[in-house]
This record gives C-alpha cells, sequence and structure tokens, in this order.
C-alpha cells in the first residue's frame, strides 16, 4: 500500500513531465481502436445491406459467382431462360417469385456524357425495379420506371451529380447505348456504401443490358410461411435439377461477406501495422521519459533506499507509475479511437462511400485490446529504466541528481548493436545475392529488422561522432551558443540516441519506400521506352472492358494507321508432361501485337505465335512443364471448346509490360469460342499515320466522346499516370506513417522539456553570468535541432540502404532500374531541422520565462 500511495504521489507530482508520454500513448491506442471500429463498422454495414438484399431463395447460372458478381468477358452477365421463373412459381413452398436481372459491366453517363460512376470504385449497378428491391428502397419522387423512356435513379447518386426528375441519362452496355429520362428517384433504408444504382423496366433492362428478352440473371423466391430457407431450396433444386446455383438467403449473405472480407482484412492488417510502427516509436518516449524522471530523482530514490525501501520497492514504484500512465493514455486513447473511427467514415463519404454513423460498432474487444496493448507497452517500455531505479544505492541520496551511467551496460550495449547490425547488413547483401525473389524476401526481412535493432542500440555511440559533424556544419555558425548546443546533446549519448532512433524508424520507412517507389516508376519508364512500339493506349482505369462499339469509333477515326486488339480470358491447360492447369490466363491479340509490343524471344519468333493453331509460352512455363518449339498444348477455352495449339515462340519470364502472357491470336480464339462468347477488349493499342500524331491523339479523344469510360493516352501520358498511382500510393503509406513521425516529434519535446528541468541550476547560473533569454532560447532550439538531424540522417541512411537493397528483388522481377530522389530525400532531412525547430518551441520558452534567483536555488 506504501509503494502504491508513493507511486501515485510521484505520478500526481509529475503528471506534466507525463503529459507528452500520455499523449503517445494515447495516439497508438487511438489508431489500433479507431482501425478496428472503423473496419467492423464497414463490415456491418455491408452485412445489413447483404442480408436485406438477399431474397429467401435465388436460382441464377450455374456459372454465375456466389457473390453476385455480374461481370463476364463478354460484357454480359450469366443468364437464365425466363422459363425458369413459371417452374419457380410452381414449386411447393413458394409463396411468391419475381424475375430479376443486373448488370455492372457497363458505364452511366448524364447529359453531357460526364460518367455517373461512384469515384470511390464502388460499382455502377443497372437493373429492373422488383419487389425485392422495394425492401431496401424506397421511392422518394417520382414514379418507378414504366417503359423504355424512363429510368431511376438512388437518392446518393442524384445528390451527388445534381440529377433531377426529367434529365436525361445514358447507359453504355455491350449492345449499345441506351437514353431514358429520369422518372423517379429512390432512397435507401439502410445504408448504401456507395454504389450508384439505376432501375429500368424488366422489357427494357432485358434488350439494354443484354440485347435479348426472356431472359433473366436471377430468379428471386420467397418462402411461404411455415417453409424454411433451407427447405424452400430443397425443393427448387428438387423441381429444377442440378443445372443451377441455388442459394439461400444466408448463403447469398455469407458469399458477399467473404467477398469483402479480403478487402477489409488488408485494409485492417495494414492499418494496424502502421499503428503497431507508432507504438514502436512511443516506446522510446515512454523509455526517454521513465530514464530522465529517474535521473532526475535519484537522490530522491537514495533517501527512499537509505530509509528502508528495498530494490523490488523501488522498482515496482516506478513500474506502477508507467501502469498508471498506461491507463490514462489507453483510457483516453479509446474514446479518440471511436472518434478517429467516426472521422475515418466522414473522410470516406467526401470520396464517395457513404458510411452511417447508425452503424458504429464498438464491439467489447476493442477497447480490452486497446487497453490491454497500451498498458502491456508501457509497462515493457517502463522496465529498464524501472530495473535502473531499482539499482540505486542508498549512498546516492549524498550525490547530486543524475548519476553517471553504468558505462559497462553502455559497452554491452553497443557491442550487441554492432554484432546484429553486422548480422542485419550480411542477411541484405545476400538478399542482394538471391536468385529468386521469395528467398531474397526472407533475408530481407531478417536484413530490416535486424539492422534497425542494431542501429538503435549503437545510436549513443553513433550520436558521438555524428553530432559532432553536425555541429561543425550547422552548429559552429552560432558561435558559443551553438557550442553549449552541441555539448548539451553529446552530454547524455543514451538520451540522445534513443530521442534520434524515435524519429529514425519513421524516416528510414519514408526513405526506403521512396527509393522502391521511384525505383520502380523508373523501371517501368525505361521498359515502356524498349518495349512498346504503338503511339496511344486505349483503356478503362478501372478494368471495364472496351465495347464492340468503341472499338469501332477508335477504327473509323482517319488519323489511325492501325489498331490492334488486346483480349484476355481463362482457359484449362493441358501440356505435355500430362497436367492440367485450371483457369490458366491466356492472351488473344491481333498479329500486330508483336509489333506493339517488343517482348523478348527466348527461342523462335512472336509473330509465329499469331499463326492459325498457335500459341506462345513463357520461358519459366516452358521450363517447369518440360516445353519447347512444336510442343502442343491442349488448350480448353473457357465458354469454348478445346484447341490443340502448337507453341511456335518462347518468350522471356523477366519482362515488366505483360510479365507472364502467353499469347495466341483472335482468330485462333474465335475458331473455338462462340461469337457471343468472345471476350471483350482490355485494351486498345493504337498508332498514328506517319507525322499525323498531334491530330490522331485529338481525333481520338473526340471519337470516344460518348465513351468517357475510356482513356487516350500517349506513352508520355501513360508514364505519367503510372508515376501518378504509385505517387498516391506513397503518399497514402505517408500519411499513415506521420502518425509515428508525430510521437517521434513528441518524443523530442519531451526530451527536451524534461532535459530543461534537469538543467534548472545550470541554466539560472547561465542566466546570472550573462546569458539572454533570446540565447538560451536559441541554444535549447539548436539543440534539439542537432538531434533532429542526427535522428534524420540516421532514418534516411538507413532506409537507403534497404530501398536499394529491395530494388534488387524488383530486378528479378525485371524492374532493374535504381533510382534514389534525391529532391525527396534532401527535402526531408531539410524538414527535419524544422521538425526540431518546431518541437523545440515550448520548452525553450519555459526555459527563458525561469527565474534566475529560483532556478540557482534548486536542488
Amino acid at each position: 500500500m506504501t509503494v502504491l500511495k508513493t507511486s501515485m504521489r510521484n505520478f500526481l507530482a509529475h503528471k506534466g513531465r507525463m503529459a507528452l508520454s500520455v499523449v503517445a500513448v494515447l495516439l497508438s491506442v487511438a489508431f489500433v481502436c479507431g482501425t478496428l471500429v472503423f473496419t467492423d463498422t464497414m463490415s456491418t454495414t455491408f452485412d445489413k445491406l447483404f442480408a436485406a438484399t438477399a431474397s429467401d431463395v435465388t436460382v441464377s447460372a450455374k456459372d454465375a459467382s456466389d457473390d453476385g458478381e455480374t461481370t463476364s468477358d463478354n460484357g454480359k452477365p450469366p443468364v437464365i431462360p425466363a422459363s425458369v421463373l413459371a417452374d419457380v412459381r410452381d414449386v411447393d413452398g413458394v409463396k411468391s417469385a419475381e424475375g430479376a436481372l443486373h448488370s455492372t459491366s457497363l458505364t452511366v453517363v448524364d447529359g453531357d456524357k460526364e460518367s455517373l460512376s461512384p469515384t470511390s470504385g464502388g460499382p455502377t449497378i443497372v437493373g429492373n425495379w422488383t419487389a425485392n428491391d422495394a425492401r431496401t428502397m424506397e421511392i422518394t419522387s417520382g414514379a418507378a420506371p414504366e417503359g423504355p423512356e424512363q429510368i431511376m435513379v438512388d437518392a446518393d447518386t442524384a445528390d451527388k451529380h445534381g440529377l433531377e426528375l426529367g434529365d436525361e441519362i445514358g447507359v453504355i452496355s455491350v449492345v449499345g447505348t441506351h437514353t431514358a429520362k429520369i422518372s423517379g428517384i429512390a432512397d435507401f433504408t439502410v445504408t448504401n456504401p456507395g454504389a450508384a444504382i439505376f432501375f429500368l423496366d424488366t422489357k427494357t433492362a432485358q434488350q439494354a443490358l443484354l440485347g435479348e428478352s426472356d431472359v433473366f440473371t436471377n430468379v428471386n423466391a420467397t418462402a411461404a410461411d411455415g417453409v424454411s430457407d433451407a427447405q424452400l431450396k430443397k425443393n427448387v433444386v428438387a423441381a429444377l435439377g442440378g443445372d443451377y446455383k441455388v442459394l439461400t438467403a444466408k448463403e447469398s449473405t455469407e458469399a458477399g461477406q467473404k467477398d469483402v472480407e479480403g478487402f477489409m482484412s488488408v485494409l485492417k492488417y495494414a492499418m494496424l501495422g502502421f499503428a503497431g510502427i507508432a507504438f514502436l516509436v512511443g516506446i522510446f518516449l515512454i523509455i526517454n521519459t521513465f530514464s530522465m524522471l529517474v535521473a532526475q530523482r535519484t537522490r530522491e530514490i537514495g533517501l527512499m533506499r537509505a530509509i528502508g525501501s528495498s530494490r523490488k520497492q523501488v522498482n515496482r514504484s516506478v513500474l506502477i507509475e508507467a501502469l498508471l500512465l498506461g491507463v490514462v493514455g489507453s483510457v483516453l486513447g479509446v474514446g479518440a479511437g471511436v472518434g478517429l473511427a467516426v472521422g475515418l467514415m466522414k473522410l470516406m463519404g467526401m470520396a464517395g462511400m457513404e458510411l452511417s454513423t447508425d452503424d458504429l460498432t464498438v464491439a467489447w474487444t476493442t477497447p480490452a485490446i486497446g487497453l490491454l496493448l497500451g498498458v502491456v507497452v508501457t509497462v515493457l517500455a517502463a522496465y529498464l529504466p524501472a530495473r535502473r531505479a531499482g539499482k540505486i544505492s542508498p549512498m546516492a541520496a549524498l550525490r547530486d541528481a543524475g548519476a553517471p551511467a553504468d558505462a559497462r551496460a553502455g559497452w554491452i550495449r553497443g557491442g550487441i548493436g554492432t554484432f546484429l547490425t553486422a548480422v542485419g547488413a550480411f542477411a541484405l547483401y545476400l538478399t542482394s545475392t538471391a536468385d529468386k525473389a521469395a528467398e531474397g524476401s526472407m533475408w530481407l526481412g531478417l536484413g530490416v529488422v535486424l539492422s534497425l535493432i542494431g542501429f538503435v542500440l549503437i545510436g549513443p555511440l553513433l550520436a558521438g561522432g555524428v553530432v559532432r559533424v553536425l555541429g561543425v556544419v550547422v552548429l559552429r555558425v552560432f558561435g558559443p551558443v551553438g557550442r553549449m548546443a552541441e555539448r548539451n546533446a553529446l552530454r547524455n549519448p543514451r538520451r540522445t540516441g534513443a530521442t534520434g532512433a524515435a524519429l529514425m524508424i519513421g524516416l528510414a520507412l519514408v526513405a526506403c519506400l521512396s527509393v522502391v517507389g521511384s525505383s520502380m516508376v523508373a523501371s517501368a519508364t525505361d521498359e515502356l521506352d524498349k518495349t512498346v512500339g504503338t503511339d496511344f493506349i486505349i483503356q478503362n482505369d478501372a478494368g471495364q472492358l472496351i465495347t464492340p462499339q468503341a472499338v469501332t469509333a477508335v477504327k473509323d477515326t482517319p488519323q489511325v494507321e492501325r489498331v490492334t486488339e488486346y483480349k484476355w480470358t481463362e482457359a484449362d491447360f493441358t501440356t505435355p508432361d500430362g497436367k492440367t492447369l485450371k483457369n490458366t490466363a491466356i492472351t488473344a491479340a491481333d498479329p500486330t501485337y508483336a509489333t506493339d509490343l517488343r517482348v523478348e524471344t527466348v527461342e523462335g519468333q512472336l509473330a509465329d505465335a499469331y499463326r492459325p493453331d498457335s500459341m506462345s509460352v513463357h520461358e519459366k512455363f516452358a521450363e517447369d512443364h518440360g516445353i519447347s518449339l512444336g510442343s502442343k498444348i491442349d488448350v480448353a477455352f473457357k465458354d469454348g471448346s478445346t484447341a490443340g495449339l502448337t507453341v511456335r515462340a518462347i518468350t522471356s519470364s523477366d519482362a515488366v509490360v505483360d510479365a507472364g502472357a502467353m499469347y495466341t491470336s483472335i482468330d485462333t480464339m474465335a475458331t473455338y469460342v462462340p461469337a457471343d462468347k468472345m471476350p471483350l477488349d482490355m485494351l486498345l493499342f493504337v498508332s498514328a499515320k506517319d507525322g499525323r500524331q498531334d491530330a490522331a491523339y485529338t481525333a481520338l479523344k473526340d471519337s470516344l466522346h460518348d465513351y468517357p469510360q475510356y482513356t487516350v493516352r500517349d506513352q508520355t501520358d501513360y508514364k505519367e499516370a503510372l508515376k501518378d498511382q504509385i505517387g498516391q500510393l506513397l503518399n497514402m503509406i505517408y500519411g499513415l506513417l506521420a502518425l509515428a513521425i508525430v510521437v517521434a516529434i513528441l518524443g523530442v519535446v519531451n526530451t527536451l522539456a524534461l532535459s530543461v528541468v534537469e538543467r534548472t541550476r545550470e541554466i539560472g547560473l547561465m542566466r546570472a553570468i550573462g546569458l539572454s533569454r533570446r540565447q538560451l532560447r536559441r541554444m535549447i532550439r539548436l539543440e534539439s535541432v542537432v538531434i533532429a538531424l542526427f535522428g534524420a540522417l540516421l532514418g534516411l541512411g538507413l532506409g537507403m540502404g534497404w530501398g536499394a537493397t529491395a530494388q534488387q528483388l524488383l530486378a528479378l522481377e525485371g524492374l532493374k532500374v535504381l533510382e534514389i530522389p534525391w529532391p525527396t530525400i534532401i527535402g526531408v532531412f531539410i524538414s527535419s531541422a524544422f521538425v526540431g525547430l518546431f518541437a523545440a518551441l515550448v520548452p525553450a520558452f519555459r526555459a527563458g520565462r525561469m527565474n534566475v534567483l529560483n532556478a540557482i536555488a534548486t536542488e
């Protein structure tokens, strides 16, 4: 009880000094809890939507996906005959049944030909209005569509795009463009996470989406009273046989949930990974805080030992303080995490994904995990300072506070750190010499972890040399004040090393990712220059296939010399070694593709792969299955028959563009796949007439004015798009890493604040002998700058080493150009100096306000 009272008294007495450590715990816990609440809320939203939209029993085509996805290679969803509807209505236990159809392989535009698709990446769905839809939507304006000239839109899409009754809308599908005017607006009674949904009447939907009548994509059946979904499914299967896919509401919901879970898991664990980095940085802050508090209370602890406190009691006292800090920070963090989740939901709403706070989900495990993590991490971080506190002898009460650290412990720490750094460097070397990316990835992970731990441990040893060099370059120009700032940073290398290490971790990851991202862009750009021989590439950025009407519009452009179509599908391969490879990708293109993309071949000529009943394979595939030129592969095309194709070319497996592709001609595929099942084009490669590139560029955009879903790019545009995509990904990662850097900044602030308290008497003496307030503040700011630059120098150097090593693995995949983004690296280094200045503002201000006489009188 005495230990607890003492700990409580000390905690409350130093609550100001611990405030920033509490904030660090708060931020880290908030990020964890916010991530869990946010992802749980998204899951709840989708679960409710799937449960509300699923009919008791759904009948669909045998090859339809369980989750209701309606995209297909030929732009049409799998369908079933309309006669199935009558058959289902006659099944025992069916109260009612209706035919439904919907498609996502399309684009919807307004009267100005602007796309109405969600910017969040959500689907655009067009279907017929059914009673099943009426369960989850309510018509709030106008009426349901009747006839080919009417269409209904969901309220969220109408609000986003300013759509009103009577506005004209165009539905662009594989069968053509259908225009209609808005007859009604329907609002969701459950949360719509971000889909754009449009409704036509049944006959119009059949013609506009499928180009045929008397078919549906599914039949929705409602069970009669007292009939379970499972029993109804059994009855339907018995009546229809095994030619159709029949799912209960539960099965449909679970399929939808499974589809979302993959994305949600990636999102959750990625965000939790960054929260873990923030926790790691927070550990250094907490260690520094308690180390400095223990050093400042050396005399006090010595007196406690002198009057009978045991080592265990002193140790326990410090750990209890850490426990209190962890509890306070974690409790506040849980609350902040819920607020963060709400903020993320609002942010997603601005991006187009609507999430309602009515679905806010806070599972009991979320605060439990937050509290457990926060408390455990804080107590573990305080263990070493607590252990050192327990070693303080009663004689320390007779000495000044702040006894020097154990030199022997410093040498042991340095020796272990040097060993780990050397082992980590060797692992990184093995990464660079690996022949396979999978093997190299393991060495890279080991090298990153060991070198990071090693640098953390040898930080105090490096602090002396690095800070002296930085002092010469940065501080000496400030005269005596600069030299005093340098000496203050060197006074306690362990503290300087730990403070710099916190910043080092975040900046090392920033530097590593910058090098990897820049190298990927440079490698891909270099590869495009070497391989792409066409003037323009036309595609949909969301992966939507190109309709035949758009292909015709491109081919009819006068300035165009040639157009190469590029299709992709799946087939079952039976190779010469007797193996059957299910759902293997095969690419079909026009013979001119061999000119448009200069693919390196190791045997044969790619042009020969476009001869009748011919194909190419890549080198690794050929080695794995004993294939050589002239070998035959039985290819069972999806939705078609089986072809015996002769291998006429073997391409390099090291390509970046179209890596691992196996080619055949469109004519060969058309021989074995019915015309109505032929896949649509994924890409179009367009070459302009000689000297007409600029005119062709403008003309192609004009030709595709009615098809805004497709983008025309020349090689420069394509490179910029690639750079932007990688840049957006990196910016998102940098944003998540910003939390760790913020915690690191708090560490610098806390270190300086506690350092100022520790040097109160010294500061008073310096003021007494003539140091002005301005000079004092400058000294503290310069000390902060040099610590920040020390951490930045270590972090950027380490990160560039990681990035350069990671690029060696990318080289195995064909990305062979190493590029160091010097503007980014230099910018981050300079920004670190401003971080140091910012971190020193409050400590410097407090130091300048000290009363000189009171400071001198401080014990």
